[in-house]
């Protein structure tokens, strides 16, 4: 038989998890969201249209206040270089000033709709020069990509829904073109307007509906391509985390150094409380402590370096078992003794100052 194995490695860089909040902040940062321009289009078209509803006419009427000044130099007198170039100034200046109004509004409005879609992100990232993008390799594969074909695709939608618009309001009206040519300008400048407006309105109106399901596929889209691996989500988890193994070895410092802290404290204690293989505690008290405090704990080999100490500083080791297990169980290292092992620390004490008083009388032992 043919043998059959898996590669289960293969499975684990699969993009089947959606992305962490991590993953998201570092697409964001590097300008990766979803974003429509259908939406900034649709916007900018919309806005800048209503505003030469109401500004048109007073465009029409600075233009021909400036046409008829200009006809009027031309014809009361030769001009002259010099009047050449300022007759060009102005133009200039009322081109600025009649088209600014229409400019800021187009600006702003593509602003607030990419605001509206992504908030505020400025990032520099995509200005970056990057040597792959040279690739023709890779530039092939942009070219030809999923994204690349349905722009495509959406773009001739959008020419033909728009010639289509166009065609239909412009059919309803052919038969008055002809008859432009006996008007006043002003009256053919209004009909001509009229259509123009009538095919920008309906436009408007079909790239909001376009623009509102771009948006929809954007953000699938978005989502589909920051997909991570459960290998990327593990790594990621290790970075934030911290990697286990070097965990465990901080940790292990930590007691190490804990350890060797609470070791130079067991010569401070007065007494060594053990059950007695198994548990030792250290404790000390002096005058003016509100109770006695557990300089050192611990169980087997801690428990016997602990008494190893004591030894080698003379300090005495009482056995008590049940004193033992419960100071051990209840109490931290650093810790007061609570009142409730008051009595039962105060007679071990009673015993260790007696028996220290009596060794002092003898001349020999430490006295506490």
């Amino acid at each position: 038989m043919m043998a059959f194995t898996l590669n289960l490695q293969l499975f684990a860089q699969e993009k089947t998890e959606k992305a962490t909040p991590k993953k998201r902040q570092e697409t964001r940062k590097k300008g990766q969201v979803a974003k429509s321009q259908e939406i900034n289009s649709a916007f900018v078209l919309l806005f800048s249209f209503i505003l030469l509803k109401f500004y048109l006419p007073f465009m029409f009427t600075e233009t021909k206040k400036y046409t008829v000044m200009i006809y009027g130099s031309f014809a009361s007198k030769p001009i002259s270089v010099q009047e050449t170039y300022g007759i060009f100034i102005d133009m200039i200046i009322l081109s600025a000033k009649l088209a600014f109004p229409v400019m800021l509004v187009a600006v702003i409005t593509g602003m607030l709709a990419s605001y509206l879609q992504v908030g505020f992100l400025f990032t520099l990232e995509p200005l970056q020069i990057k040597l792959e993008r040279l690739d023709p390799i890779q530039g092939f594969k942009r070219i030809f990509s999923k994204r690349s074909l349905v722009e495509l695709v959406k773009s001739v939608l959008k020419i033909l829904a728009i010639s289509y618009i166009s065609y239909l309001t412009i059919k309803g009206q052919i038969q008055i073109f002809p008859q432009l040519l006996d008007i006043e300008l002003y009256s053919a400048i209004q009909f001509l307007g009229k259509i123009a407006f009538d095919i920008a309105w309906r436009v408007a109106l079909l790239l909001i509906i376009l623009a509102i399901l771009d948006v929809i596929y954007q953000r699938w889209e978005h989502e589909q391509s920051i997909k991570m691996s459960k290998h990327d989500v593990k790594e990621e988890h290790k970075q934030i985390e911290g990697n286990p193994l070097i965990k465990s070895k901080i940790k292990e410092k930590q007691r190490q150094v804990a350890m060797s802290r609470m070791m130079q404290d067991v010569p401070k204690a007065d007494v060594i409380i053990t059950n007695p293989i198994h548990l030792a505690i250290a404790l000390k008290y002096d005058e003016g402590m509100a109770a006695p405090k557990v300089l050192a704990k611990g169980q087997d080999k801690v428990a016997e370096r602990i008494k190893e100490i004591g030894t080698e500083h003379s300090i005495p080791i009482v056995e008590n078992k049940a004193l033992a297990q419960a100071l051990y169980k209840s109490i931290d290292v650093g810790e007061l003794v609570p009142p409730d092992f008051y009595q039962a620390i105060a007679e071990v004490l009673a015993f260790i100052y007696q028996l220290a008083n009596e060794r002092g009388k003898h001349g020999g032992g430490k006295n506490r």
